[in-house]
């Protein structure tokens, strides 16, 4: 029983500084992106490295040191389908494995209900609180299931949907930005109680290699198992995913406009206007759509997590410095650019 309660102890204790790194990485990801923001003329410097940082594509000078092909986008996308998957699975058998410890307390409940008539004379404040527990490890399943919707989309665009100018490039900063991002995001999903996840594979995995195949315990499986929990989330959590898929469609069909640009060879190192979905309001609106769908997965969570919300401002602050760029350079190299077109929130910014 001791060993026990120290072993939760210190899962808790890991769970608390994993979530305290996360968030650390996340404000020292944002804070120069904004510090860049601020219009302070001794600031020039500063705005003008790390935009070179931001820089790809387009407004990417190809002859610039320290680049690799923007094709390489491809390569986010491969570690965050891998990574998403592992912490999708590992984190839906261990809300399975909690499952029947939720039906059990719930019977619990509704008999002590009736034992009491209905007061709450006994404590019953541990039983709520693993309920509770076990609902978020349920709704960071539903998270990760539209995270792996988003990786998957896009590795698919990196794919088939578009056609990278040869010339295209980004700078390893950049690269390696994208490659903390897709690592981190999924992470912060589930990162309170990671920990305990990870405790419950290694000991799976323990049980595997002494027992063998044959000799572990097999739960019974069910469908409902799989789907009754999700039938369970709140109303905002199902509002959060109408949010995030409406984006989600949405930045698919800017990505398929802006892949039908360059549709020949010939065409690969020309760049026209694109037109048509919310290009005919704002000049990036694949970026737009990504805000749309980070916060999709934040009103999906309810809120409550400061992660999400660290997460959000990272994309939020990001996306408004790239795009800032891209109306630039868009607005220099075409004297006929529409001015009617906002940076990236319409009406707004």
């Amino acid at each position: 029983m001791i060993m026990s309660e120290t072993l939760f102890l210190r899962m808790e204790e890991l769970g608390l500084e994993l979530v305290s790194l996360l968030r650390t990485a996340w404000i020292l990801a944002t804070l120069p992106i904004l510090i860049a923001c601020l219009p302070l003329p001794g600031l020039g410097w500063f705005h003008r490295t790390l935009l070179g940082f931001a820089k790809r594509g387009k407004i990417q000078q190809s002859n610039s040191i320290l680049t690799v092909p923007q094709r390489f986008f491809s390569h986010f996308y491969v570690v965050a389908i891998f990574w998403t998957t592992i912490l999708l699975i590992a984190v839906w058998f261990y809300a399975i494995k909690m499952l029947p410890s939720l039906i059990e307390q719930d019977l619990f409940s509704t008999i002590t209900s009736h034992l009491t008539g209905g007061s709450h004379a006994f404590p019953l404040n541990k039983p709520l609180s693993t309920k509770q527990h076990v609902y978020d490890v349920w709704l960071s399943v539903f998270l990760l299931l539209l995270m792996e919707a988003q990786v998957l989309r896009r590795f698919y665009e990196t794919l088939y949907v578009f056609n990278y100018s040869p010339s295209a490039r980004m700078h390893i900063f950049g690269y390696l930005a994208g490659l903390f991002f897709y690592t981190a995001a999924p992470l912060s999903l589930c990162c309170t109680f990671a920990p305990e996840v990870f405790n419950f594979v290694k000991n799976l995995v323990a049980e595997f290699i002494v027992k063998g195949k044959d000799r572990m315990s097999r739960p019974e499986f069910n469908i409902l198992m799989f789907v009754t929990p999700f039938l369970r989330l709140r109303w905002y959590t199902w509002i959060g995913a109408s949010i995030f898929l409406w984006g989600w469609v949405h930045q698919l069909r800017c990505h398929e406009i802006l892949g039908s640009l360059r549709e020949t060879t010939e065409k690969l190192e020309d760049y026209v206007i694109p037109y048509g979905d919310w290009f005919e309001y704002v000049s990036s609106p694949h970026y737009s759509a990504e805000i749309v769908i980070y916060g999709g997965l934040l009103v999906a969570s309810g809120g409550g997590d400061l992660s999400l919300w660290l997460l959000f401002a990272f994309v939020v602050a990001n996306l408004v410095f790239a795009a800032t760029e891209t109306q630039r350079w868009y607005r220099h190299k075409f004297d006929d650019y529409p001015r009617n077109r906002y940076i990236i929130f319409p009406f707004v910014y």
